[in-house]
């Protein structure tokens, strides 16, 4: 199945991290959803009870990248995906995770974790 609700780009500010100034001054995060359901119902009967509501989905990855702090963005992953899967009637979860502001002594453009779970 290829049907999917894409949330791309959502951005929220964490305290994530090792080091004690990020988890002291906090930084902003990224995070990419793709939601893989069934769509097929919910557009031919225009009815959101068919599909995901993807305004709810946000809320729940804002309160995990927004709420206790982890040492591991892979952490955080793990979490958005594992409550992503319980809560909604999905068949397979791609989490991305990035972390533009890094404590990396150099030049980049971002560091991104991106997982990928199914239902079991």
């Amino acid at each position: 199945m290829q049907d999917r609700i894409e949330l791309l780009g959502m951005a929220f500010f964490g305290f994530h991290g090792c080091l004690p100034e990020e988890r002291g001054e906090g930084q902003k995060f990224l995070v990419d959803a793709v939601l893989y359901l069934d769509m097929q119902k919910a557009g031919k009967t225009d009815d959101l009870s068919h599909t995901v509501n993807y305004a709810a989905v946000f809320d729940s990855i804002r309160s995990i990248v927004e709420g206790t702090p982890r040492n591991l963005i892979e952490r955080v992953a793990e979490e958005i995906a594992s409550r992503i899967l319980a809560e909604y009637p999905l068949q397979r979860i791609e989490v991305a995770v990035h972390k533009p502001m890094a404590p990396i002594g150099g030049d980049f453009q971002d560091v991104c974790v991106r997982i990928e779970r199914s239902r079991t």
